[in-house]
C-alpha cells in the first residue's frame, strides 16, 4: 500500500502522533511518503523515523503571552506559496491519502480526486461534541483548513460520532515516579513568566521545557532544550504536567496517571474546547491564565485520573489493509472497546 501522509507541524503534538503512525504502518510494509507543514525545515527534531520526508511553509498561527496573535498571524501568512504548492504537488501514484489537518496534501488531493482520510483531532470537531469558543469562522477553518473525504476524530471520549480513542503508544509508567517533581510545556508563553509562576514553589522541582540551546538548573527550577527523548524521560518521571490544552501531551498523561494543569490558549477554540472536556472527565484543572492561587492549590490537591487507552493505531492500519473505508464504525466501535466502562 501506498500512502501519502500529510502533517500539521505546527506545535509538537500532530509530529507526536505521527511517529505512532509511523512505526504502526511500518508494520504493515505501508509505503509512505510523509509532507509536514507549518514551520521552517529546520526546527524540526527527531524526525528519524520519517525518512526522506517533504517540508512545506503552510499556514500557521502567531501566538505571544498564551495568546493568538491575529495581525501577526495574517501578516505572515503566504495564501500566493500555498496555492503553488498544492498546485504542483503531484498525488497521483498514492492509493490514498492520510491526513492530520495538512493543508498542502489535503488541497492537492481535493484538486486531483484521489481518496482521502483526515485522521486528526480536529476531525473530531466536525461532529457534534462539547465545544467552547466555537463560532462561524472556527467551523470554516476546521471544514476548510484541510478537507478530506471521510474525517475521522481521535478524542478522550467518542460521543457517539465517528471518533478514536487518542493515537498513542500504548505504555505502562516506566521507572519511579520523582514525588514533587513537575514537567512544564508551555510553549506559546515565554521562559521568563514560566519560570515566575513557578519559583515560589521550592518544595517542588520544575523541570520546563523550551527553545534554549543548552540545559540549565537554577535552584528547583530546571529550563532544558527540546529533546524528544529528555521530555519523555522526564514525563515518565514526573508526578504533574504544567501545558497548554493540547491534544498529545495531555492524552500522553491521562494514560500515565500524570495530574494536568492546564491554560488553554486565549482565542484558540480547539484549546478552549480540550481544556472544557478534560475538566467535565476529571482529568485536570484548568485556567484561563496560569497563577500562583491555582498552581498552589493544584500541586497540593489534585488527585490524576487515568484512562487506559488502546492501541488504536493498530486498529487503524488493519483497517487501512482491510480497505473498508466505507465503513469507520466498526473500527470506531472495536477501538473503544471497554474502555467506556473507564469514562
Amino acid at each position: 500500500m501506498k500512502i501519502l501522509y500529510g502533517v500539521q507541524g505546527t506545535g509538537n503534538g500532530h509530529i507526536t502522533r505521527a511517529r505512532v503512525m509511523a512505526s504502526a504502518l511500518s508494520k504493515i510494509n505501508a509505503d509512505v511518503q510523509w509532507v509536514f507543514s507549518g514551520r521552517p525545515k529546520h526546527d524540526f527534531f527527531d524526525m528519524e523515523c520519517f525518512g526522506d520526508y517533504k517540508s512545506f511553509r503552510g499556514l500557521t498561527f502567531v501566538t505571544e503571552h498564551g495568546k493568538i496573535k491575529p495581525f501577526k498571524t495574517a501578516s505572515q501568512l503566504n495564501f500566493k506559496q500555498l496555492w503553488k504548492d498544492i498546485k504542483s504537488f503531484d498525488c497521483s501514484g498514492y492509493d490514498i491519502v492520510i491526513n492530520d489537518f495538512e493543508p498542502v496534501t489535503a488541497w492537492a488531493a481535493r484538486n486531483q480526486k484521489v481518496f482521502s482520510i483526515g485522521l486528526s483531532h480536529q476531525s473530531a470537531f466536525l461532529y457534534d461534541i462539547p465545544k467552547k469558543g466555537s463560532n462561524v469562522g472556527t467551523d470554516l477553518i476546521m471544514k476548510w483548513f484541510a478537507p478530506v473525504n471521510l474525517p475521522i476524530g481521535v478524542h478522550w471520549h467518542h460521543f457517539n460520532q465517528p471518533i478514536l480513542p487518542p493515537i498513542i503508544e500504548s505504555k505502562e509508567q516506566q521507572g519511579a515516579v520523582i514525588k514533587n517533581k513537575i514537567l512544564v510545556y508551555f510553549p506559546f508563553q515565554s521562559l521568563e513568566n514560566l519560570i515566575q509562576l513557578v519559583k515560589p514553589f521550592s518544595d517542588n522541582e520544575f523541570y520546563i521545557y523550551a527553545k534554549v540551546e543548552s540545559a540549565t538548573n537554577d535552584g528547583h527550577i530546571h529550563v532544558r532544550p527540546f529533546s524528544r527523548t529528555g521530555f519523555q524521560s522526564d514525563l515518565m518521571s514526573s508526578e504533574g504536567v504544567v501545558c497548554g490544552a493540547g491534544f498529545m501531551l495531555a492524552s500522553e498523561a491521562i494514560q500515565l496517571g500524570k495530574k494536568l494543569y492546564l491554560q488553554p490558549v486565549a482565542g484558540q477554540m480547539e484549546q478552549l474546547s480540550n481544556a472544557l472536556v478534560l475538566e467535565q472527565l476529571g482529568y485536570a484543572n484548568v485556567s484561563s491564565e496560569f497563577n500562583h492561587t491555582d498552581l498552589e492549590n493544584w500541586l497540593k490537591e489534585f488527585n490524576p485520573k487515568k484512562a487506559n487507552f488502546p492501541n488504536t493505531a493498530e486498529y487503524i492500519t488493519n483497517w487501512l489493509v482491510n480497505q473498508q473505508f466505507n465503513n469507520p464504525q466498526d473500527l470506531v466501535s472495536t477501538a473503544w472497546g471497554n474502555l467506556d466502562n473507564q469514562i
